[in-house]
């Protein structure tokens, strides 16, 4: 009886992924007749096709629906293991991959990677950015080992480290005449703009700011804080904007940024990765580093 390789379960993975066999194969570095080849071996020793191939696009099969969703959980598992042999060895023999959210990432990283390479010179990163759903999907499905990210969590299939509070200002035009420190709640709605729907930054500022459903659909949604913040230049309206931000954008003199009324608002950021995973203490000293890393920015961007 044919053996299922490792190999053929990363290969239907991709195909699934990509969605076309030509595309798959230069992502797996191989011909198309050598995947299509694997593929085949791999439906004979299921019995049942994984993908149908009719029409130009490839579609997964019902049946491959469910061979895949296991495929997932033992090359996961694999992952793990391969991890758990590179740290008895002393240190990952690959990059770690860290993902970070947008509105984090520009501002953050710029200090913690000379910090970290000082602090943990024998682990490597590979770096990435994404909003928090897809961070998440990353670390389940084993193509994330760590996520700095400005929510918690949503099960206990994930471990955190908390890092620091990451206190919100108003961005608002220079000729505004609001006064500083600002109560949000003397704000209507309709001045606040808010980023694209799947950043957390966006929800928490509804929460912070106890916006109407109606804000929600408002017809300007950026995709970034770099976006949000020409419009609020532009006379526009006004936006929440985390502190580990200012060094980056207090220089516009088109934009006045002021201090939030008692009781303010704010994230937390944390650090996640999966239950379980062998690299919990290096992770640990990771966000240790981060932690110290952050609140000394913090303690340089806010006014005393």
């Amino acid at each position: 009886m044919l053996t299922i390789s490792f190999r053929q379960l990363q290969y239907a993975q991709i195909i699934a992924e990509e969605a076309h066999f030509g595309r798959a194969a230069t992502r797996c570095h191989v011909t198309q007749p050598a995947l299509s080849q694997q593929i085949k071996l791999l439906e004979d020793r299921c019995g049942a096709p994984i993908f149908d191939r009719q029409g130009k696009s490839i579609r997964v099969t019902p049946f491959g629906r469910d061979f895949l969703a296991h495929a997932s959980r033992v090359l996961s598992a694999a992952q793990d293991l391969e991890s758990f042999v590179d740290m008895a060895a002393g240190h990952p023999a690959r990059p770690l991959r860290f993902g970070l959210i947008p509105t984090v990432a520009p501002y953050l990283l710029p200090g913690i990677l000379p910090a970290l390479t000082a602090g943990v010179p024998e682990t490597r990163f590979s770096v990435s950015e994404g909003k928090t759903d897809r961070l998440l999907d990353g670390l389940s499905e084993g193509e994330l080992d760590l996520a700095l990210l400005g929510t918690p969590p949503p099960s206990s299939s994930f471990e955190t480290a908390t890092l620091f509070s990451d206190p919100f200002v108003l961005a608002a035009p220079s000729d505004s005449d609001l006064l500083d420190p600002i109560d949000l709640a003397s704000l209507p709605d309709s001045r606040f703009l808010l980023l694209e729907e799947g950043h957390c930054l966006r929800d928490q500022m509804l929460d912070a700011c106890a916006l109407s459903t109606q804000t929600r659909g408002r017809r300007f949604a950026a995709t970034s804080l770099t976006t949000i913040l020409e419009l609020v230049a532009a006379g526009y309206g006004v936006t929440l904007l985390p502190a580990i931000s200012l060094r980056r954008e207090m220089d516009d003199q088109r934009i006045r940024f002021l201090q939030l009324a008692p009781p303010g608002a704010s994230r937390v950021l944390r650090l996640v990765w999966r239950t379980g995973s062998p690299y919990q203490a290096l992770f640990r000293s990771i966000a240790e580093i981060v932690w110290e890393t952050g609140t000394r920015l913090l303690a340089s961007e806010l006014p005393s």
